[in-house]
């Protein structure tokens, strides 16, 4: 495990409280809209759960916020996990960049660009067996590209299901259900890019 993690889940705690109190809403508000029980919510703002992919993806749903952006706001949160976070060009080191693993499935995110980029790029790697589902809601603000770099991914967008291998790509449509599945038994890598909307 990335021995940067620990600290973003400091930053995701403040940024899902940060992202309530913004709307005003109370903890069972939040639980109603999303789905996910007020104790865990609590447990999550309190730096005292880490929440899974399925539940970050349930809570961006609510907040009307791509899985990516609520990530990349909480890497943010210092104003030095980014690169270009001054407008600047300027490259970024593997090393200095923070990554997100979710502790259910050991599914691992890094955001690539910057806050001020006009595009959001994640690189996602996922592991053998691992499953990862959102909400149809996750997907309702953006609109998004998965690219596969190695191995394969099954992808499923609703009722259908898509098998990708290396340079394959898929444009999301219409909201939908949708299953980041690795059926192999090795690791998948794959790029997720992002067109930036306006926050709500």
């Amino acid at each position: 495990m990335s021995n940067i993690v620990d600290p973003l889940v400091g930053r995701i705690a403040n940024r899902v409280h940060a992202e309530r109190e913004r709307r005003g809403w109370t903890l069972a508000q939040l639980a109603e809209a999303s789905g996910v029980s007020r104790a865990m919510i609590n447990r999550i703002e309190r730096g005292e759960s880490s929440p899974t992919a399925v539940v970050l993806g349930k809570l961006s749903a609510a907040f009307q916020l791509s899985i990516a952006s609520l990530l990349a706001l909480a890497e943010d949160g210092d104003g030095t996990a980014g690169p270009g976070t001054d407008g600047a060009a300027g490259a970024s080191r593997r090393t200095g960049t923070a990554e997100w693993q979710d502790p259910a499935t050991g599914y691992r995110r890094r955001q690539i660009t910057g806050p001020d980029f006009p595009a959001e790029v994640a690189e996602i790697r996922l592991p053998a067996g691992a499953r990862v589902p959102y909400p149809a809601a996750a997907f309702a603000f953006v609109r998004q590209v998965v690219w596969v770099l190695d191995g394969r991914l099954t992808f499923h967008d609703g009722e259908r299901c898509h098998d990708l291998g290396p340079g394959d790509s898929i444009e999301l449509g219409e909201p939908a259900e949708r299953v980041f599945a690795n059926t192999t038994g090795a690791e998948c890598r794959y790029a997720v890019i992002l067109a930036r909307g306006a926050r709500p």
